[in-house]
């Protein structure tokens, strides 16, 4: 499958048994990707810098966790810290906010795919992984509603097939991924 060229921000969302996808994925893409890629991850508060760093060994690729007022840049891959939501400003800067928690989520997936959406309309790409919740069903039914596409992770390669097994029976969804193929689908970008 072929995206649009217009393809500017790629959204992964994901919570339990997606981390291993996200490191297949990193491991597998050119060391120089011209879309910036966000991560949106399910964790605990306290989790600190460690996902970065463990993201950083498998890609040559800068991985960075995003501070209030980050500027979005092509070649990256960014990470929401924990216990924050992520909000787009404009189509270049991003914004951290504390507001309550969302599906149990700080960050949610559906507060970041939603406010990417309003930006970004046609232009941006939610990929919803491995996770136990609800979360991420409604962010991918704004970004479908806005004309962008809607990637799932196909729920029999799921560690845990709640959240993509939900949206595929939710959404009119554009591809079904796995964890072998997502690296190859963003090269085709």
């Amino acid at each position: 499958m072929k995206s649009p060229i217009s393809t500017r921000l790629i959204l992964i969302g994901g919570s339990a048994g997606s981390l291993q996808v996200i490191i297949e994925m990193i491991k597998n893409l050119d060391d120089n990707i011209h879309i910036p890629i966000l991560l949106v991850i399910h964790r605990k508060a306290q989790s600190g810098d460690i996902l970065r760093t463990l993201l950083q060994q498998f890609t040559r690729i800068s991985v960075v966790e995003v501070e209030d007022k980050t500027q979005l840049e092509d070649n990256t891959i960014y990470i929401v810290p924990a216990d924050y939501h992520l909000l787009f400003e404009n189509n270049k800067i991003m914004s951290l906010d504390s507001s309550e928690k969302m599906n149990y989520s700080r960050p949610s997936i559906d507060v970041t795919f939603r406010s990417a959406a309003e930006i970004y309309g046609e232009d941006v790409i939610g990929v919803l992984l491995s996770g136990a919740n609800a979360d991420g069903v409604e962010g991918l039914n704004y970004i479908k509603k806005h004309n962008g596409k809607v990637w799932i992770q196909d729920p029999e390669s799921a560690e845990v097939e709640y959240m993509p097994r939900h949206a595929m029976e939710e959404i009119d969804y554009d591809l079904i991924i796995r964890p072998d193929t997502l690296a190859n689908y963003i090269k085709q970008l």
